[in-house]
C-alpha cells in the first residue's frame, strides 16, 4: 500500500538554522544562490523513482557532503518527502512470508545456512512461491526497503527556496511566547488570529496598529499546539504586501527577539495545507442560527475596530438595526483564560458611547465581572443561545421602535382598500412593530391585513357556504387579500377539509 503523509509544511526542530549573534535570534534563510542546490535535491528525488528509500537516502547523503550546510539539504528533502509516495513492493506479502518462514524455521531448527535454505524452501512450498521470492519479501516493509513510487513536488527550485524560508521561520515560532505583528491588511490578520483561537489585543503605535498575540507561557503552561498556531499565523502575515513581525522566543530558557519583515519570507503560489477550524466554532454556529431568523437586525462579521484607550478592540460581530442608524457590537469570549478575560474587560471599559453585548463562557466564572462593568452579559455553555441575544437586542429595539413611531402620526389611512402590515411598514421604512401600534380609522385589521369595512361587506355577499376553498381564495385575491384564513373566519366561515383534495366553506357554528 502506498504511504503518503500530508502535514503542515514545517521543518522539524532538529533542522532549525538560526544565528544568535548580538543576543538576537535570526533564522538563516536560503538566498537565491541556493536555487541550484534546491534543483539538485528535486533532481535526486525525481531520479530515484522506482528505487528504494535506502538508495535515495544514500544519494542525499552524498549531496549533503558537497553542500555548504547539510541541514539545508535535509530541509529541502524534508519538504519534498511530503510530496512523495513510497510503496512496499514484494512478491509475497511480508507478513505472510514471515509467518510461513518462522513456522518452517521452528520445525527445521535453523542454525546453519543450509538449514535456513531448507526453511525457506518449506515456506515457499506452503506459499506456492519460490524460496528466493520468500527471502526477498521477508523484510520488504521496512522503511529503508520502501520504494519511491512517485514524487510530485508543488514547487520549482525558486518556490522550494521560498517554502524552505517560510517553513524555517514557522519552525522558529514553535517556541514563541509572544508575537507582535503589523500588516497592510490588518483585517485579514485579525481574522486569522481569531480563526486560530489565539489570545490577542490590538495596540495603537506610531507605526500603525499592532496586533499583539500572547502565548501560553504568559497565562498557562505551554502546549505544542499553541506553538503551531503561531507558525500558521505567519502564513497569513506573509501574504500581505507590507508587514513586520516580532516574536519573543523562549530559547532554552533565554528570551530572545526574532524580527521578520516582508521580503525575507514569502508564501509560494500554492494552495496551503488546510488550517485549523473556524474560530471556536461557537461563532460560526451562532452566525448560522441567527442568520436563519427573520429579524429586524442584520449581522455583520468583524466590523470596524473600536478605540479602547491606547488599544483597539475588534468585536466578533455587529448588529445593524434595519430601520434606524443604530449598531450594537457583540463579542464572544469562549476559550480565553479568566486572566485574559479580565484584560479584555479593561479594554471594554475604555470604549465610550458604544453599545456592546458580551457572551461569556459560564465555565470562566467571570460573568459577574462583566455585569459589574455595565456591559450586557450573556452567559452561555457550549453554544450561544440565540434567544438570549434576541432578548438583549429587544431592549434596544423598544427604544428604537418608539423613536421611529414618533415620526409617524398616531393614525394612518392607507390608500389601498386592503394592505398588509408588512407592506405598509416597508412603505414607511419602519418595523412592523411601529405599524401595529397605530390606529387605522378607515380600515379594520384582519389578521396581518388591513381591510376597508366596505370591502368586507361586499365579500360577505360574494362568498357563500358550499363554495370551494379554491374559488373563495380567488375572490379574496381579486380584492388584494392573501390571508384567507383570518378573513374567512372574520366573515363567519370555516373550512371543511376533504382529505387532500381541497376544502369547502361552511358556516361557522
Amino acid at each position: 500500500m502506498p504511504a503518503r503523509r500530508r502535514v503542515a509544511d514545517v521543518l522539524t526542530k532538529d533542522l532549525l538554522r538560526v544565528s544568535r549573534a548580538g543576543g538576537g535570534y535570526h533564522p538563516q534563510f536560503a538566498d537565491d544562490a541556493r536555487r541550484d542546490l534546491a534543483a539538485r535535491v528535486i533532481g535526486v528525488y525525481q531520479g530515484h523513482v522506482d528505487r528504494s528509500r535506502a538508495d535515495l537516502e544514500d544519494a542525499l547523503a552524498d549531496l549533503e557532503r558537497e553542500a555548504p550546510d547539510f541541514k539545508l539539504v535535509r530541509g529541502f528533502a524534508k519538504l519534498l518527502e511530503r510530496e512523495a509516495t513510497f510503496e512496499t513492493r514484494s512478491p509475497v506479502p511480508p507478513e505472510r512470508a514471515r509467518r510461513a518462514a518462522f513456522a518452517a524455521g521452528e520445525s527445521v531448527g535453523v542454525v546453519t545456512e543450509d538449514e535456513r535454505a531448507e526453511a525457506l524452501d518449506r515456506a515457499a512450498d506452503r506459499l506456492d512461491a519460490t524460496s528466493g521470492a520468500v527471502a526477498e519479501s521477508l523484510y520488504a516493509d521496512l522503511d529503508e526497503r520502501g520504494v519511491l513510487a512517485a514524487v510530485d513536488p508543488r514547487w520549482d527550485p525558486a518556490d522550494l527556496v521560498d517554502q524552505y524560508n517560510l517553513s524555517l521561520a514557522q519552525t522558529a515560532l514553535f517556541d514563541a511566547i509572544e508575537v507582535r505583528a503589523r500588516s497592510s491588511d490588518p483585517r485579514e490578520l485579525v481574522s486569522a488570529v481569531k480563526r486560530l483561537r489565539l489570545m490577542y489585543e490590538v495596540r495603537k503605535t506610531e507605526a500603525g496598529r499592532e496586533v499583539v498575540v500572547t502565548g501560553p507561557d504568559r497565562l498557562f503552561r505551554r502546549t505544542r499546539r499553541y506553538g503551531t498556531r503561531f507558525a500558521r499565523l505567519l502564513r497569513t502575515v506573509a501574504t500581505a504586501d507590507e508587514w513586520r513581525l516580532e516574536a519573543t522566543i523562549d530559547d532554552r530558557g533565554t528570551e530572545r527577539t526574532m524580527t521578520l519583515v516582508d521580503g525575507e519570507v514569502t508564501v509560494p503560489g500554492v494552495d496551503p495545507v488546510t488550517d485549523v477550524s473556524y474560530d471556536s466554532g461557537v461563532e460560526a454556529d451562532f452566525a448560522a442560527r441567527f442568520g436563519s431568523l427573520d429579524l429586524d437586525w442584520d449581522l455583520l462579521r468583524e466590523p470596524e475596530p473600536l478605540e479602547a484607550g491606547a488599544s483597539v478592540a475588534i468585536p466578533d460581530f455587529a448588529f445593524d438595526y434595519a430601520y434606524a442608524d443604530f449598531r450594537a457590537y457583540f463579542e464572544i469570549m469562549g476559550f480565553w483564560t479568566p486572566e485574559y478575560v479580565e484584560k479584555k474587560l479593561g479594554q471594554l471599559d475604555a470604549i465610550d458611547d458604544v453599545e456592546l453585548l458580551v457572551a461569556v463562557d459560564e465555565s470562566l466564572g467571570v460573568g459577574e465581572a462583566v455585569e459589574a462593568r455595565d456591559h450586557r452579559a450573556i452567559p452561555y455553555s457550549g453554544t450561544v443561545r440565540v434567544k438570549d441575544v434576541r432578548d438583549a437586542l429587544r431592549r434596544y429595539e423598544a427604544d428604537l421602535v418608539a423613536e421611529t413611531a414618533a415620526g409617524l402620526p398616531g393614525e394612518l389611512t392607507p390608500e389601498a382598500d386592503a394592505v398588509t402590515i408588512e407592506a405598509l411598514a416597508d412603505e414607511h421604512a419602519v418595523s412592523e412593530a411601529v405599524i401595529e401600534d397605530k390606529a387605522f380609522p378607515e380600515h379594520e385589521r384582519v389578521g396581518r391585513t388591513l381591510v376597508r369595512p366596505a370591502v368586507l361587506d361586499d365579500l360577505g355577499g360574494e362568498l357563500e357556504a358550499g363554495m370551494s376553498l379554491e374559488a373563495a381564495e380567488a375572490v379574496l385575491e381579486d380584492r388584494g387579500i392573501g390571508d384567507s384564513s383570518a378573513t374567512l373566519s372574520r366573515l363567519g366561515y370555516r373550512v371543511e377539509w376533504e382529505g387532500l383534495s381541497g376544502g369547502t366553506l361552511r358556516a361557522a357554528e
